[in-house]
């Protein structure tokens, strides 16, 4: 029947034993071994608080470093509440929060305890360690005994890791309890060296001693202290600070903290609430690479500190009457779908979870102590530090701090539902809105409280890494709070292009939001390219192809293809455990070649297209036919648009094909598909993976396949080809890897024959190769580039000789202070920002009424100096008399009080026009949306309006064809501007202009003039222009500065980004600073204007007056 696994009885057996291989301990026995060993916990507890202050006060030389006496006693800890835990033999008495808490209070303020119980199945000891509250210092592994893995245990969530902190101040209890019947662990010094020297990820080594010899650690407890508290010291702090300190030295300026805060969306733990009680927290399914890399940047291995802040994820509500008592409120939303992320690989599931009960419309309520106990255990995680966001509505949060849970899947609707869908090239039907703009609301909401929990935790100097696209207004929002934060952006997902992306309604904002960061990342070059093409095409922004220039500072794009953890994914794979399920199944499949598929039943997965291939394989090459199987595990889709839009509703086709393709070439003892739609645990995900011959991957849109990679590790000894979709994110990477285009089905049987016929000897070589980049270009690679990359995009825009904001006090005083003032002003992108259309470019009523009050003033000389022709600069400023006027760069001028325009190139030979205009009809022809602009001494050529990529491109070719003609063969000037080419005469440019000004201007001994009412020296020059041909202004007066002028009454102002190459001496960012620079020294602002003034010019104004305006106060 449709929807059923179509598996056979064997695969049933070997793939549905999860609840034996999960089976708990039986609770009798536990219960026994408990109480059997209650009242030895007890003894062993009154010896623990016996040697604790003793313990405190001695550090491994022998010195003493006594507790404040104030410092009260510790008291005891009633074995009878706490939870004793046996494992094998063990008892280990862990301490609840209370108790924790108790001990706490009971050492010293601002000293934090946690308790490390080695999840190991050997006779450990515990260990205490104490630190600063407030000690942001790295945390170490401390543990003796077993065989298994420190970290992959689960610990109880009342015991946690013990912090990493400062050596140097980190004093330690060691307190050995076992059963009196096993034997006791060796934990002499040199075992713990070589312990804490290795990675803590490595796995403990087990070995066993003579009683006699644990007798003789416990009877000395100090010896332990002593040989730990070096052992830290040596292979912990100092690796670690000398690390920091060459990151430090290579990026002097930038101050680096040490901090790293990676926000990203859900945490990595599920969790259970249990009210009143501790939180259970599971590993998250979905997020395997990136919880990797996250884990790997909060280890030793690195040199950072480092902290996730993450939201919760749906919180999820056993059944049974104490988690929810009869007076509780309501329980909340118990979706439990998982992160939708391109980092999957599957994770073991507890075969004895509870059901979980489904949610009441009016939410769950959680109080401020429960928040409070979840922070305590995910700060104290013995695996990554992770600050919690809870996402609620500020108006359901009560007096006393709780806060209620209402639908949180909504959260995560608009990324999933719009983002998602439409970077993964899939459209939706068009709607009304209003849906949009509530989901947007959210997404909105949700960025905002991310922001406030980073800041929060911020420290100057601390890096910021956001991940993927359910914070891609997070960039923005944290740059707006503190404009210099170190912040980047990664993205896992596709990105579309420019065609694509002008279909979601807040393309801008998303665009803009991203551009906050000082570094974007992507998986392949094709999603780097689209987003520099979106950001040119969408926003306006120029761009190359190492980045962005936007709001005035340069954004830089790089791409850095994610990995996995290979050195786990081995170790994983070649367990004793996966190694039976292997067996198990080349029994099975005996005489067979397997085709492993296992993908997400999403649409963009490539699932349908799978099956098409396979049918297609089977009936081009009949030779195969009952001697190849495929076996494909589909997990069900976690995108709420995949689930609710009928067009996709790709379960139901996939049965549909599988049942097809097993009734045409099947029999009833054999099927040729095997399909399992379902999770896998670890060890039968392993065990397929090893198993397979060929690795069959047709996803049609994704960020990054991590199945693809770890199929790769696990061929290590089987060497089976991989046949990947050239769609996927990671096909850029595995370039050996066997390519197919998953829509071409017979394309895709070929190249799986070519697999199975392959040699050996190709096989080995294809294997080798592709291992090699998997192990070498891993996870911990990929995190520790990307972060290296951050460092030297920060670097590098610190060490950039910046331009100075304009100090417009500075500027005022100044003018305040001179008798005469020359003013020189740019129009397009000074005065009037840069329009689409040229002839849109209209001044506003604001700038006209600041000139005519600046110009009014016979102190005052002011010029409009434009590559504008006579008529648009007489039409839009003619009417203010006091104004002087170049135009076309200087070829024709006005002078104040004059209707009269003087031509200053007249007698230039303008036989050159003819050839450019035939070059600029060429490319006008080429480049639709382009057009001349034909002046009385210059030509230009515009491609504003046309499509920005092909514009930039053939102004290129149309620079380089008029310098090698036009340029050798006249006394011309070709000139790139804002999206135009201009050709003009040489000697005609408005640096020329801006001697003949000074010139005419300062003259000491002059008479009154028509041109010069006010003659004598000029004491102050102000010049404005944020384009090319204004450096030449910028060049006259900088060296009339000094023989004539006073440099410190000198102001050549670039308007634009501070990082621009430029001869001006400041900068203003933008057209509107410019003008309210002119209403500031026009006095056009404040009492006198129609506005009050703004906050930049006020604070100018109180430096020169020494006190706030009235009016203004």
């Amino acid at each position: 029947m449709a929807g059923e696994p179509t598996t056979g009885a064997a695969g049933q057996e070997l793939l549905g034993r999860r609840h034996e291989l999960h089976e708990q301990p039986d609770k009798q026995d536990e219960h026994r071994r408990q109480s059997e060993n209650q009242s030895q916990g007890q003894n062993q507890h009154r010896h623990q608080n016996q040697h604790l202050q003793h313990q405190t006060r001695q550090h491994d030389d022998g010195t003493s470093n006594e507790l404040p006496s104030t410092s009260p006693a510790v008291p005891p800890v009633d074995a009878s509440t706490a939870a004793p835990v046996s494992r094998t033999g063990l008892l280990d008495l862990r301490l609840g929060l209370a108790q924790q808490q108790q001990l706490h209070d009971a050492v010293t303020p601002g000293i934090q305890p946690s308790t490390y119980i080695d999840p190991s199945p050997a006779e450990t000891p515990a260990v205490t360690l104490f630190r600063p509250r407030d000690q942001r210092s790295r945390d170490i592994l401390v543990g003796a005994g077993g065989d298994g893995d420190a970290n992959q245990g689960a610990c109880d969530n009342s015991s946690y890791f013990l912090p990493r902190v400062d050596p140097s101040i980190v004093i330690p209890l060691i307190h050995h309890r076992g059963h009196p019947s096993d034997h006791s662990a060796d934990i002499s010094s040199a075992r713990r060296e070589a312990l804490l020297c290795n990675n803590r990820s490595s796995a403990l080594d087990s070995a066993s001693a003579p009683a006699s010899a644990s007798a003789s650690a416990s009877a000395s407890p100090s010896v332990s202290a002593s040989a730990l508290h070096r052992t830290l010291r040596r292979s912990g702090a100092m690796a670690r600070r000398e690390s920091l300190t060459d990151i430090r030295a290579a990026n002097p300026d930038l101050a680096l903290s040490g901090n790293i805060i990676s926000a990203t969306f859900n945490i990595p733990h599920a969790l259970t609430y249990h009210k009143g009680a501790d939180w259970d927290l599971k590993p998250r399914r979905g997020q395997s690479a990136l919880s990797d890399s996250l884990a790997y940047l909060s280890s030793d291995a690195t040199p950072w500190n480092h902290t996730v802040v993450a939201w919760t994820g749906e919180i999820e509500h056993p059944h049974d009457a104490t988690a929810s008592p009869p007076d509780s409120p309501g329980i909340a939303t118990t979706v439990g779908t998982s992160s939708l992320n391109a980092l999957s690989a599957p994770v073991p599931v507890d075969a004895g979870t509870r059901l979980l009960t489904p949610a009441p419309l009016d939410g769950l309520w959680i109080s401020k102590d429960d928040q409070t106990r979840l922070e305590y255990q995910l700060s104290h995680s013995k695996t990554i530090r992770t600050i919690p966001v809870w996402l609620a509505d500020d108006a359901e949060a009560s007096d006393d701090g709780a806060i209620k849970l209402r639908d949180q899947a909504r959260w995560r609707k608009y990324a999933q539902h719009d983002l998602y869908t439409l970077f993964h090239y899939k459209q939706h039907e068009p709607t009304d809105g209003r849906k949009e703009r509530v989901q947007w609301a959210d997404y909105f909401r949700m960025n905002q409280k991310f922001a406030n929990k980073i800041i929060e935790a911020y420290k100057p100097g601390d890096i910021v890494v956001v991940h993927d696209y359910y914070l891609m207004l997070l960039p923005s929002m944290l740059r707006q709070r503190i404009p210099n934060m170190y912040i980047s952006f990664f993205l896992h997902s596709p990105f579309p292009s420019s065609e694509f992306l002008r279909c979601l309604p807040r393309r801008k904002e998303v665009l803009e939001g991203v551009l906050g960061a000082n570094l974007v990342g992507f998986q392949s070059y094709s999603y780097s390219r689209h987003f520099l093409s979106c950001c040119t095409r969408i926003l306006g922004f120029p761009s190359d192809t190492l980045g962005i220039d936007a709001y005035g500072t340069r954004v830089q794009v790089g791409v850095f293809p994610i990995g996995i953890d290979a050195t786990k994914v081995e170790k994983f794979a070649w367990a004793e455990s996966v190694n039976e399920k292997y067996d198990a199944l080349r029994k099975m499949y005996e005489g067979k070649k397997i085709i492993v598929g296992r993908d997400r039943l999403d649409s963009v997965r490539g699932v349908a297209q799978k099956l098409q291939a396979f049918e297609r394989f089977l009936e081009m090459y009949p030779e195969w036919r009952e001697k190849v199987v495929l076996i494909q595990v589909t997990s069900p889709t976690s995108v709420d648009a995949e689930r609710d839009d009928p067009e996709y509703k790709i379960g139901s086709r996939v049965n549909e094909l599988v049942m097809k393709i097993n009734g045409q070439y099947g029999s009833l003892g054999f099927s040729p598909v095997q399909h399992y739609p379902q999770y896998l645990n670890q060890d039968e995900y392993f065990a397929l993976l090893r198993a397979g011959d060929i690795g069959l991957i047709t996803s049609v849109r994704d960020g990054m396949n991590t199945t693809s990679l770890e199929y790769i590790v696990c061929q290590k000894q089987g060497h089976g080809p991989l046949i990947l979709s050239e769609f996927s994110g990671t096909a850029g990477s595995l370039g050996d890897a066997i390519h197919i285009n998953p829509w071409d089905l017979s394309g895709v049987a070929e190249k799986i024959n070519s697999a199975l016929t392959m040699s050996d000897e190709q096989r080995t070589i294809m294997q080798q190769s592709l291992f090699h980049h998997v192990t070498t270009h891993n996870v911990q690679s990929w995190i520790n580039k990307f972060i290296r990359k951050v460092s030297s995009v920060l670097g590098e825009a610190n060490t950039v000789n910046a331009t100075p904001l304009l100090d417009r006090a500075t500027l005022l005083s100044q003018y305040r202070s001179a008798n005469k003032r020359l003013f020189m002003f740019d129009y397009d992108g000074t005065l009037t920002p840069i329009v689409r259309e040229p002839s849109a470019a209209i001044p506003s009523e604001r700038i006209i009424h600041s000139l005519n009050l600046l110009a009014a003033d016979p102190r005052n000389a002011v010029w409009i100096i434009s590559g504008r022709d006579q008529e648009f600069l007489k039409h839009h400023l003619g009417h203010i008399s006091e104004l002087g006027f170049s135009a076309e760069h200087g070829s024709f001028m006005r002078n104040p009080g004059s209707e009269d325009w003087v031509n200053l190139a007249e007698k230039f030979d303008m036989g050159w026009q003819a050839e450019v205009m035939d070059v600029f009809q060429k490319y006008t022809d080429r480049v639709p949306g382009s057009f001349i602009e034909r002046k009385r001494c210059a030509l230009t050529w515009h491609y504003r309006l046309a499509d920005p990529e092909q514009g930039v491109h053939m102004s290129r070719e149309c620079h380089k064809e008029l310098e090698a003609g036009v340029g050798n063969k006249w006394d011309v000037e070709v000139m790139p501007g804002k999206a135009n080419i201009e050709v003009r005469p040489t000697f005609i440019n408005k640096g020329e202009i801006a001697k003949r000004l000074i010139a005419t201007y300062h003259n000491p001994n002059a008479a009154p003039t028509e041109q010069d009412p006010n003659p004598g020296k000029v004491e102050f020059a102000l010049c404005m222009g944020d384009d090319f041909t204004d450096e030449d202004m910028f060049r006259s007066l900088n060296g009339a500065s000094g023989p004539i002028l006073k440099a410190d009454h000198v102001f050549t102002v670039t308007v634009g980004a501070s990082t621009k190459v430029t001869l001006a001496k400041w900068h203003l960012l933008e057209p509107e600073d410019v003008i309210e620079c002119v209403s500031l020294l026009a006095g056009a602002e404040g009492l006198g204007g129609s506005e009050r003034m703004g906050e930049v010019n006020l604070a100018a104004l109180s430096t020169v007056e020494g006190q706030i305006p009235l009016g203004e106060k």
